[in-house]
C-alpha cells in the first residue's frame, strides 16, 4: 500500500559479495510485498557477456523458514566511444610537375618532400578499452610508382605494432 527506502548493507560472506536488506518486522502473515531494487556494480570489464545475482529472501522469526530464492541473469555490455584523430605535417604538398626523384640515391630529399602522419586514437568513454586493433592503409604505391616512400613507424603509450609493406625497403 505504501513505499519506503529500504536500507540495505553490503558485506563479504563466503568470498561473494552479499547485499542485506531488511524489509520490516513484524511482518504480518500472508503479507505480500514487492521490492524493486536497482543495483550499481563497477568493475564488469572482464565478467564476460553476463552477471548472475541471487536472490533470497528469509525470515528470522519462522521455525521452520522457507527460504524463497531466484537467480537473474542480466547481460553485461561494455560501452566506449573511440575516436580516431590525424593530421599531416605539411597538411598539403605539391610538386612540380618537373621534378623527378633521383634513382638509386640514398639521399632523403632527392625522394621527395617528408610528410609526417600523426594519428591519436582516443578512448571518450565511458568503459576501459583492452584488446583494441586499429588498421591503417597508406597508398604507398599508384601504379608501378611510389606515391608514398614508408620510411618509419613509431608508436606510444605501450601499443604493439606490425607493418605492411615493409618500411624503407631501398635503405634510404
Amino acid at each position: 500500500q505504501g513505499q519506503e527506502k529500504l536500507s540495505c548493507n553490503p558485506k563479504k560472506e563466503n568470498g561473494t559479495h552479499v547485499v542485506l536488506c531488511e524489509l520490516g518486522n513484524p511482518m504480518k502473515a500472508g503479507a505480500r510485498i514487492t521490492v524493486d531494487m536497482e543495483l550499481s556494480v563497477s568493475g564488469l570489464e572482464d565478467m564476460g557477456d553476463a552477471i548472475t545475482f541471487h536472490l533470497q529472501l528469509r525470515s528470522k522469526n519462522s521455525p521452520s523458514p522457507r527460504h524463497g530464492s531466484v537467480t537473474v541473469t542480466v547481460p553485461v555490455e561494455a560501452e566506449a566511444e573511440m575516436e580516431l584523430r590525424g593530421n599531416s605535417l605539411p597538411a598539403t604538398m605539391v610538386l612540380p610537375p618537373s621534378w623527378h626523384g633521383e634513382q638509386g640515391s640514398r639521399r632523403l630529399e632527392d625522394h621527395g618532400i617528408r610528410v609526417e602522419h600523426v594519428y591519436e586514437l582516443h578512448n571518450k568513454g565511458p568503459g576501459t578499452v583492452s584488446g583494441v586493433t586499429l588498421s591503417l592503409a597508406v597508398p604507398h604505391l599508384l601504379g608501378e610508382h611510389v606515391l608514398l616512400y614508408l620510411l618509419e613507424l613509431g608508436t606510444e603509450g605501450g601499443m604493439n605494432c606490425s607493418q605492411h609493406p615493409a618500411l624503407n625497403p631501398a635503405q634510404v
